[in-house]
């Protein structure tokens, strides 16, 4: 606790309770950091689990800021061109510096097998899984003056670890970010901003709920994987990420570091 305090930070996706943003935001407003959420109601509003009352949300995330944070909310759409870098901006300028980017944001849906996706479905997780991804990242690293505590956060989903042939034009984005990890730390941690990549494995952010998208015999199979004998949760990952935007992990630079559970992707 404290840990963040004095510091600011932009986490994106952000925008129901039971997603990772909001585990993430709550986990670094509870260490003391200013924080800007960014959400996009409409995607939610298409998807199975339904939108949340963005107000009621940021709301919620505003009881649970430390002395002397704020809480800043930011509504945009990734998918426009020049969204990101506008976001980051934003943010930068409502708490006069940026210290922490957790880029959590990513498309549900648009998607399918290798036979089933078109030129539009890529596209749009390109656009705001990998793009969106990489232009905030580049407006966050010129806005940085260099001081310590510099953290940047991107999200992957177990691409490199396992097979998602259901979802090529999500694994396609996410993968991409996976793999250039490497690439982009190496150029950050010059400047003084260390960035990893986690992979938070299969989380129950809503879409896990019986009779969403799966019966009770396929969400069973799903639970025996774990071998702590549940599935993951927001906050699972959200620890993770809360100890790597932290001074504690500073020695810890361009890694896609998996938490999972154990879980056995073989079987």
């Amino acid at each position: 606790m404290g840990a963040l305090t004095s510091r600011s930070a932009l986490v994106t996706g952000v925008s129901r309770r039971q997603g990772i943003g909001f585990a993430v935001a709550r986990r670094l407003l509870e260490g003391g950091a200013s924080v800007a959420v960014q959400h996009w109601a409409p995607h939610d509003a298409e998807q199975p689990w339904g939108a949340e009352d963005v107000a009621g949300v940021v709301a919620e995330l505003r009881t649970m800021a430390s002395e002397g944070a704020r809480v800043v909310d930011i509504s945009a759409d990734f998918s426009v061109d020049d969204a990101p870098a506008a976001v980051v901006e934003e943010a930068s300028r409502a708490f006069g510096h940026l210290d922490i980017l957790v880029c959590n944001q990513a498309v549900s849906g648009h998607d399918g097998t290798l036979d089933d996706i078109g030129i539009a479905d890529l596209e749009l997780h390109w656009r705001v899984n990998a793009r969106a991804t990489l232009l905030m990242t580049r407006t966050y690293a010129s806005l940085h003056d260099g001081r310590p505590g510099g953290r940047v956060v991107w999200m992957t989903s177990g691409q490199q670890v396992g097979p998602m042939p259901d979802e090529i034009a999500y694994a396609t984005s996410k993968a991409a970010l996976a793999g250039v990890t490497a690439s982009v730390a190496a150029d950050l941690i010059r400047r003084g901003i260390g960035l990893n990549t986690v992979n938070p494995g299969p989380v129950n952010t809503g879409y896990l709920n019986e009779g969403v998208l799966l019966d009770a015999d396929r969400l069973q199979a799903i639970r025996d994987r774990f071998p702590l004998g549940r599935i993951g949760e927001p906050d699972d990952p959200a620890r993770l990420i809360a100890w790597l935007v932290s001074d504690e992990s500073r020695w810890v630079v361009g890694q896609v570091i998996s938490s999972e559970g154990g879980f056995e992707r073989w079987r």
